[in-house]
């Protein structure tokens, strides 16, 4: 059975994708660019999200696990249009964010929005997302500036399983014909995702590439990068190798469940 990443590591691997984030904002042309994955956003725009999520993501971690909704960093700077101190203010958003885990640690109780999910109301859980956060948004600003990069291996190992995790698992019933979809990263792991009247509800498989009894509806190869680009919508279906109907992860996409 596989693990997910150590606090410690997902503290380590924000830092390093955050250092990754603001690399590219460094060398980036113009801070005017538009995000081609984001269209909505200017590459400035993708920075204050950062920035300012961040910090709101430490207040709400250093306010508890009795906060009843998300805190904002009341009295924070805001988001500088001069580069070099841009970037300056990205790197303490992030420190802010890791300082507040660190203080924090995992299994402290904390306020989250995914509710009734498979992932836990813990600081742990808010790092383990923060980190796909910080990931899949480095790629929008790579991508901004031409040099896309796939997510490193051990951000989106972990990765396929916090999205499904976080962001799919609901007790809510699959308002659809019940479906199960298989995803396989080549770097050797496998989960599977039931859609059903029960909810939605993601286990890991045995082994990479194992077979259960009972066939998938839906299967999906790539590498764990791709796995997870894919399901946040920033890589098209024929980027990955699909058996089955593709339409499942329309229904999902539009799908919003009460829990």
């Amino acid at each position: 059975m596989q693990n997910t990443l150590t606090f410690t590591n997902l503290l380590r691997l924000i830092d390093e994708r955050s250092t990754a984030f603001r690399a590219a904002v460094a060398s980036a042309p113009s801070l005017d660019a538009q995000v081609p994955t984001c269209p909505e956003w200017t590459l400035f725009d993708l920075v204050q999200h950062i920035g300012e999520g961040r910090r709101d993501w430490a207040a709400t971690v250093a306010a508890g696990p009795d906060a009843a909704a998300k805190a904002s960093a009341e009295g924070a700077p805001a988001a500088p249009r001069e580069r070099e101190a841009l970037v300056a203010w990205l790197a303490e958003s992030t420190e802010q964010l890791l300082d507040a885990l660190r203080k924090a640690g995992p299994d402290r109780g904390v306020w989250m929005w995914w509710g009734a999910s498979q992932s836990p109301p813990t600081c742990g859980a808010v790092a383990r997302h923060q980190l796909q956060q910080m990931a899949v948004h480095t790629y929008d600003a790579q991508i901004t500036i031409g040099a896309p990069q796939p997510l490193p291996d051990e951000v989106a190992l972990d990765g396929v399983e916090e999205f499904l995790f976080t962001c799919i698992a609901t007790p809510s019933a699959w308002p659809h014909e019940a479906v199960l979809v298989d995803l396989h990263a080549t770097e050797g792991r496998s989960w599977r995702l039931s859609l059903s009247a029960d909810g939605a509800r993601t286990t890991r498989l045995p082994e990479a590439g194992a077979v259960p009894a009972t066939a998938a509806n839906t299967s999906v190869w790539g590498t764990a990068s791709e796995l997870v680009l894919f399901l946040y919508g920033r890589i098209p279906v024929d980027s990955v190798k699909l058996d089955g109907d593709p339409g499942v992860f329309d229904l999902l996409q539009a799908w919003e469940p009460e829990e």
